[in-house]
């Protein structure tokens, strides 16, 4: 039962109850967790007392209950859960109790899920392998030598290691697909202004979306269907129909950047992407090689973008208003030794680098135009959905390295380079397995990666179903 389907068709039967499964859950993380350090926190006894009233419910037969009544979740430790820490796996905030909760957590609990704990992360999201994390670092359950991405990697690994059917994560670069592709899952990556941003601990705010990590597609688009729509409390979601509908079809006209692919990407993964392009094209799709010459430079873009807005939404951390506070003779020293002491190398870096670029006769020269780069990305785009329905990548260039390989910062940034252009343009697109390339005598999984235009949900969704939930052992 590691989806919601067969898991609620379960409770309806009556062949386990919400109050068996959270037991499972809980015995699950017990015997898994010390060594895959997933979560950085557990809410059993919330949990418990939550799955004895959907047991109830489900027990007194009552005919219209809510999609996820008695399903636990995972959550990423930068979505505030009222009364729960939300660190953002920071020292900074090591101490901090969320005093509400994000939008899209109280959508899911009036969707009747069971939130069971907090996933470990990368430090603010800042990373891609879940090592920067301030509380240690989460292992890959597929093989516990390895990272299983990052910065969603806690609920990557919660969902991999058979604990919850569903976690949340959040995707400023593709930190829920490229775990997803890493641990075996699927991630999805919403249409910027899909899903609300309120209660997200912010990293890059026009970049940062939540999404589900789940181990189908009709899971995905369930959690989707829960947590998207617009919120008065944050002015940059969108109505639905804010793009237009766009349409799913009986057959599809798939693009393939091919010089795209041609640079720093495994020879093995390259062969089982050219083997799921085969499938495709058996199945009746169309393959098309399109030109995407700008996306080739949205790793560039994305490294000034986004420490621009980190080194912005990280000034609140000052030891002054709340998280980790360390004296000093004056309020510079403060700033100094609070800064210092509560955040990890790779934010400092972030920082660093993003100050830089919007410092004064910088500004122009680096983040201007990156953001005139990140226009022009996204006319690139509209021009060749024009002509094609999505635009297939691997998810990743590797499958998951192992731990401490990527020590030098720019090789972590390149396990980047097919993801951040979806975030820079704010398109939606979606990472499921497309097979698995043998590491050390293990085969560890790879991942596709479906881009579809602006509100194109429901376009991914139906393509996710076909080829990959048709094809799942049941």
């Amino acid at each position: 039962m590691n989806t919601i389907t067969a898991l609620a068709a379960a409770y309806r039967a009556k062949t386990t109850t919400p109050t068996a499964e959270i037991e499972r859950v809980f015995t699950t993380i017990r015997a898994k967790d010390a060594s895959i350090h997933a979560f950085l926190e557990t809410y059993e006894t919330e949990a418990i007392a939550l799955a004895a009233l959907a047991t109830a419910r489900y027990a007194a037969g009552e005919a219209d209950l809510p999609p996820l009544l008695g399903v636990p979740v995972a959550v990423k430790n930068n979505i505030l859960v009222a009364g729960k820490k939300a660190t953002a796996a920071s020292k900074i905030l090591e101490n901090y109790v969320a005093a509400y909760d994000a939008t899209i957590i109280t959508r899911l609990k009036e969707a009747g899920a069971i939130i069971i704990g907090a996933t470990n992360m990368d430090e603010f999201a800042m990373g891609g392998s879940t090592e920067n994390s301030a509380f240690g670092m989460t292992r890959n359950p597929h093989d516990e030598s390895r990272v299983p991405g990052g910065s969603s990697g806690g609920s990557a690994a919660a969902v991999a290691m058979g604990a919850v059917p569903v976690a949340l994560g959040t995707d400023t670069g593709g930190s829920i697909r490229q775990p997803a592709s890493y641990c075996g899952l699927v991630g999805l990556k919403p249409t910027y202004g899909a899903v609300s941003r309120y209660g997200l601990i912010a990293m890059g705010s026009s970049l940062d979306q939540a999404g589900p990590l789940t181990n189908n597609v009709a899971d995905a688009a369930l959690i989707h269907s829960i947590i998207a729509g617009p919120d008065k409390m944050d002015a940059t979601t969108l109505p639905a129909d804010a793009y237009g509908v766009v349409p799913v079809k009986t057959t599809y006209r798939f693009g393939v950047p091919r010089t795209f692919l041609q640079d720093g990407i495994d020879a093995d993964v390259l062969a089982t992407f050219e083997a799921h392009l085969a499938e495709l094209k058996a199945a009746g799709h169309e393959v098309v090689d399109i030109d995407l010459p700008l996306f080739e430079q949205g790793l560039a873009a994305y490294y000034i973008v986004m420490p621009a807005e980190v080194s912005s939404n990280t000034a609140r951390y000052d030891g002054i208003r709340y998280g980790l506070s360390v004296g000093g003779k004056n309020l510079l020293e403060v700033y100094e030794q609070t800064r210092g002491a509560g955040f990890g190398a790779e934010v400092k870096r972030r920082i660093l680098l993003g100050t830089y670029v919007l410092s004064s006769g910088y500004y122009d020269a680096y983040y201007g135009k990156a953001e005139a780069v990140r226009e022009a990305m996204r006319e690139e785009l509209r021009t060749n959905f024009a002509t094609v329905d999505i635009i297939l990548t691997p998810t990743a260039p590797t499958p998951a390295f192992t731990i401490g390989e990527q020590e030098n910062p720019l090789s972590m940034y390149r396990q980047d380079i097919f993801t951040v252009p979806v975030n820079l343009t704010g398109v939606p697109a979606l990472s499921f397995g497309m097979g698995t390339v043998e590491r050390d005598g293990k085969a560890l999984p790879v991942g596709v990666q479906y881009i579809a235009p602006h509100g194109g949900e429901a376009r991914l969704f139906d393509i996710g179903v076909r080829v990959y939930d048709a094809n799942l052992v049941q």
